[in-house]
């Protein structure tokens, strides 16, 4: 276990410590959990107060006790637990709850050496195991919806290590603001923003779901990598002759409320998750919330560059909700009736991108228009389809000036042309193109199901790196429409959310 890379590099950044051939907990932290799984009669745990104070005694048990908290967290974990909620609620959390999460740390060693032994086996030939995933590195971690919920119960706890985080352009991960803001706010929204986490907890004790989830790194390589789409230069992208998709307008409802099986954008920060875990709470921080399970990705995904993106696939939304920022509200269960793929993940793909901000006038520049265009088609690209971008585009990377020789003489190209007419590959429904042929004709002969061709996954988008972030919605409306295009996809569907600016969007 000790010799394995990927758990050498995410080792410093976990709670637990190799101890021979397993993973384990130091011991001073096995029989506090133990009393506080056997319920508030053993742990005398009844209390928001007395729950911060067994958390900083597990913190001393793992000499993280230097890496202070935030100063106000022993005052947000009790105005949540001793205030905000119910007596019933309240009751019902330290009687049921909180001791099914201490099983649930005590169960992480085990899970975290069950993951390692069947990442190797996942997908022939693709390392998927619980890593740092670093900056310009792409690849792909695969996580079961139980180890995520181990995992978030360490940030709950406040048990992850922080020391080096800074140093690994790593976002937050502990929980410690998030109730420490609650506090020194006493706003609405932190209540509600926490009041979607602990209904998540909720969810999983009373029953544990069972599917995966993945978290991809995309990287459009600076320089020319064989068989890789590259960063395209500005000259690829005017002399494109690719036609544009299909585009609707949606001047009502969510992004996450779409019904088609398609890229959903998440209007991030380039720290994943943004202010999830403080006080932030537009696009993504709500996101955040109501599917808890893309706060594990914080754990492992260091910032992204100009040229990286991240996909997740499969995360499970639990809770509903109304209003946005200063006006969002817990709205109670959601239960999500999302498909499920082949490997068990939930068709809910959505795709982290950083706008630039506070540009103002630069924003029209060439070097920041290419930025944004080329941030968009490295989230939108599909490594799937990697050898049609160059059979279909010669000289400059996928972009290039001139198409593939076969398809040149016909004065009007069609989309179904340009993505249909060669197609070796086809998408499993991992973070597309992951893998290939090879590996899916290798499933097929084990008696896996027979795979469709996923060239129906268009793009459900808004108004990305608009609002606080000073774009022009009608710039990055068309920067959107153009880089879904060019990655070959089918359609781009756009929700306006009552912009102005847009109000003549379809006409």
């Amino acid at each position: 276990m000790e010799k394995r890379e990927d758990l050498r590099s995410i080792l410093p950044y976990l709670g637990v410590v190799v101890e021979g051939s397993s993973l384990q907990w130091p011991s001073p932290v096995i029989e506090p959990l133990k009393a506080i799984s056997r319920g508030p009669d053993h742990s005398g745990i009844q209390s928001g107060e007395l729950l911060f104070l067994a958390i900083s005694d597990l913190r001393h048990s793992l000499s993280l006790s230097s890496q202070r908290l935030s100063a106000s967290a022993s005052h947000g974990y009790a105005l949540f637990f001793d205030e905000l909620l119910s007596t019933a609620e309240s009751t019902k959390w330290f009687a049921e709850v909180l001791p099914a999460l201490a099983n649930l740390l005590l169960l992480l060693p085990s899970l975290l050496e069950f993951h390692y032994r069947n990442a190797d086996a996942l997908i022939d030939g693709v390392q998927t195991g619980l890593r740092i995933l670093n900056s310009q590195q792409s690849g792909i971690v695969f996580l079961s919806q139980e180890l995520i919920g181990a995992l978030l119960t360490c940030s709950f706890f406040c048990l992850f290590p922080t020391s080096n985080r800074d140093a690994k352009h790593l976002p937050m991960i502990n929980f410690d603001h998030l109730f420490s803001c609650l506090y020194e706010t006493k706003d609405e929204k932190m209540e509600n923003k926490i009041k979607c986490i602990i209904h998540y907890f909720e969810r999983i004790c009373s029953h544990m779901p069972t599917g995966l989830v993945s978290f991809e790194r995309k990287v459009l390589p600076l320089e020319d990598v064989a068989l890789c789409v590259t960063y395209p230069k500005a000259d690829s992208w005017s002399k494109s002759a690719t036609p544009l998709c299909h585009f609707e307008v949606h001047r009502s409802g969510l992004i996450e409320d779409q019904s088609k099986e398609a890229l959903e954008v998440d209007f991030a920060n380039r720290y994943l998750g943004g202010g999830a875990l403080r006080r932030g709470c537009v696009q993504e921080e709500i996101r955040f919330m109501i599917n808890p399970e893309l706060i594990a990705g914080m754990l492992f995904l260091p910032s992204m560059a100009d040229n990286e993106a991240i996909e997740v696939v499969g995360p499970e939304r639990f809770s509903n909700y109304t209003g946005y920022a200063s006006s969002f509200r817990f709205a109670g269960d959601y239960v999500d009736k999302r498909d499920v793929d082949f490997i068990g993940r939930r068709k809910t793909k959505i795709i982290a991108i950083d706008a630039l901000c506070g540009m103002r006038m630069r924003q029209y520049r060439l070097e920041y228009l290419l930025r944004e265009i080329n941030k968009a088609f490295c989230g939108f690209f599909d490594q799937s389809k990697c050898q049609q971008y160059l059979r279909l585009f010669k000289g400059d990377g996928p972009c290039g000036a001139q198409l593939d020789q076969g398809i040149q003489g016909s004065d009007s190209i069609s989309r179904s042309n340009l993505s249909l007419q060669e197609a070796p590959y086809v998408s499993v429904g991992t973070n597309e193109g992951i893998y290939g042929a090879e590996q899916i004709g290798n499933s097929e002969e084990k008696g896996g199901p027979s795979l469709e061709h996923q060239y129906d996954v268009g793009v459900v988008t808004g108004n990305w790196g608009c609002g606080a972030f000073g774009g022009d919605p009608e710039i990055k409306t068309t920067i959107q429409w153009l880089a879904a295009s060019q990655a070959l996809r089918p359609f781009i569907s756009y929700h306006t959310f009552g912009v102005e600016a847009l109000k003549t969007l379809d006409e």
